[in-house]
């Protein structure tokens, strides 16, 4: 690569790949500047010089102006100074110019090195931007390989990793499946962009309705909360300002297509749709669902926010759930801590203030 090809070669990546051209010319020089102190073994203060027009390039070593010169490669005297220009004072930097007879060579070489860094460089760069739009959006990603316990997945141009920790219990990632993925992190590293994904989050499921929902793309429809346990059970709150939208229905869709296709995505995993309301004892009583809640007591200090409820006494297994899973996933979703107890406990124990013939907290459905 001559002089003229150099230009050339950096106008054309500039144009092409939008590198700034000063970019690689400092690069150069800096490299350069290296490169003679390594092969040339001079311990002198070296400046290189790119012609920006022509592509030249010159060294040039540096010395310093002083009244006592110590060391003849850093420094000049004042009189030797002024034989070159008479303008010299002590501090000035005096240059010398000794480019190496092969210097083309080694510049030749350098300059195709820096190009290559920095067209790998952009390149990188150019990938990680475009998956830093992605980040907390899904996308459809293709199974490749296991690494160790974790999972490599395509997103077209770039792997991603699909850590063991994200990966949905007893879900199994064959070769060549298409799945959905939530993208949680994007991160640039020296050796390029890192692209983390999941199958647990909760904006999985968010997105999954966003897309398969009209009503919540387009904002009608709001998902308020969002507690799951993935692979087993996922409890939504929605809420709509609109009186003439049901939220729920919205989200369940005619005979349950739009609930169910997000079901199969993930594999069968149960979804809880409520909906949200901002009197805490409704939220309280729907976020039980599928139990029905006779009565909900709720205490809001500032050290703690907890709800006391009452179900029927055939209903309390179903309202706790399987291992605690059904009031577990209605506290998070509430925000709520709760405590529930059945009918016949709670008026045997004056749990909380109940009248005798009348359910508190009805249920409207």
């Amino acid at each position: 690569m001559d002089s003229h090809e150099l230009i050339e070669a950096l106008n054309l990546i500039e144009k092409e790949k939008g590198i700034d051209k000063e970019v690689i010319f400092e690069a150069i020089k800096t490299s350069l500047e290296t490169a003679c102190k390594k092969n040339y073994g001079t311990s002198q203060n070296i400046r290189v010089d790119i012609n920006k027009e022509t592509g030249d390039i010159k060294v040039f070593a540096q010395k310093e102006v002083t009244e006592e010169v110590y060391d003849a490669f850093l420094e000049v005297s004042l009189e030797e100074a002024r034989e070159i220009n008479p303008s010299y004072e002590y501090g000035d930097i005096v240059e010398y110019e000794i480019t190496p007879k092969d210097f083309g060579r080694i510049s030749a070489q350098t300059a195709k090195q820096v190009v290559v860094q920095k067209f790998r460089e952009a390149e990188r760069e150019k990938l990680y931007n475009e998956y830093l739009k992605k980040d907390k959006d899904i996308d459809t990603a293709i199974v490749q390989r296991s690494d160790k316990r974790n999972i490599i997945v395509s997103l077209g141009r770039m792997d991603a990793m699909l850590p063991m920790q994200e990966q949905i219990p007893g879900e199994e990632y064959n070769f060549n499946d298409r799945i959905k993925v939530f993208i949680y992190e994007v991160k640039l590293t020296p050796k390029g962009p890192i692209v983390n994904v999941s199958r647990t989050h909760n904006g999985l499921v968010k997105r999954l309705f966003e897309l398969e929902v009209p009503e919540v793309s387009d904002g009608t429809v709001e998902i308020k909360s969002i507690a799951r346990e993935a692979g087993s059970r996922t409890k939504m709150a929605v809420y709509s300002q609109n009186p003439n939208v049901d939220p729920v229905g919205a989200c369940v869709g005619p005979n349950g297509v739009r609930v169910n296709v997000i079901v199969n995505e993930l594999k069968g995993e149960k979804i809880d749709i409520v909906p949200w309301d901002e009197d805490p004892t409704k939220f309280i009583a729907s976020a039980l669902n599928p139990a029905r809640v006779i009565a909900v007591e709720v205490n809001e200090t500032e050290e703690e926010r907890s709800a006391k409820v009452v179900v029927p006494d055939n209903q309390l297994s179903l309202a706790i759930g399987k291992e605690g899973q059904n009031v577990r996933l209605a506290a998070r979703l509430t925000g709520w801590k709760i405590d529930i107890k059945s009918e016949s406990q709670a008026r045997l124990t004056g749990f909380v203030e109940m009248d005798a013939e009348d359910e508190i907290v009805e249920d409207e459905e």
